[in-house]
């Protein structure tokens, strides 16, 4: 089972094994945090790094794509890891996100790693976006109908007396939080205080991407 249901004020939307969500009505695709070149960003700090982590996110995107087919992609903040990351694509690289773009409309969210998003990339750049009864924004504010990235949302779960830590979506009914979608991205866990701020409660649900299936876990069970 690759997907479950994730409903944001009113709107139910596929979350996908990958990260992404899928709202059908509208063929529309979201995902989070691709942190396009980290990688690459480290290595100019010393850092080293494999190299990949630009393709595998793409990879991983055009796997996700071809399965919704969808007719817009909104990524939502934080795409690439810093203010030049676009200008260090490879070529390769360059021509696979413009091949994912053909044929569909493509809206770039600014994030706060990337704020001022290039307009040679293609598609187009916004703060935000209001569809309906939902808002597609970075970082979230807790504002109902918003779904929101920036977080990075994992969980900690303990079965058959081992834990594991995993992404997840992370939704209340009212708002929800993507898990980065980058090959190199972190996580922070939902028992953090930054998670409470969202949702005023503990009390939302964790949909923790698992090995072939999402797992829906009480926020609350999760260590």
């Amino acid at each position: 089972m690759r997907a479950s249901r994730v409903t944001v004020s009113g709107v139910t939307l596929i979350a996908d094994l990958s990260g992404a969500l899928f709202w059908d009505e509208q063929g529309l695709l979201v995902v989070s945090d691709l942190h396009l070149e980290k990688g690459s960003s480290f290595a100019a700090r010393g850092v080293l790094l494999p190299p990949y982590d630009t393709a595998a996110t793409l990879g991983r995107l055009a796997a996700v794509i071809a399965r919704h087919h969808p007719r817009v992609v909104i990524a939502l903040g934080d795409s690439f890891h810093d203010r030049a990351a676009h200008e260090r694509l490879s070529p390769g690289d360059r021509e696979a996100v413009a091949t994912l773009q053909s044929g569909r409309d493509w809206i770039w969210i600014s994030g706060n790693h990337d704020p001022a998003l290039p307009r040679d990339i293609g598609g187009t750049v916004a703060s935000e976006i209001a569809i309906g009864p939902v808002t597609f924004r970075h970082e979230p504010t807790g504002a109902v109908g918003e779904i929101a990235g920036h977080l990075h949302p994992k969980a900690r779960v303990s079965t058959r007396g081992r834990s594991m830590e995993r992404r997840c979506f992370a939704s209340d009914g009212s708002r929800a939080v993507m898990p980065a979608f980058g090959a190199y991205a972190g996580g922070l866990s939902i028992r953090d205080a930054a998670f409470a701020k969202v949702f005023g409660t503990a009390v939302f649900m964790a949909h923790v991407l698992g090995d072939t299936r999402l797992h829906a876990i009480a926020a609350s069970r999760c260590c």
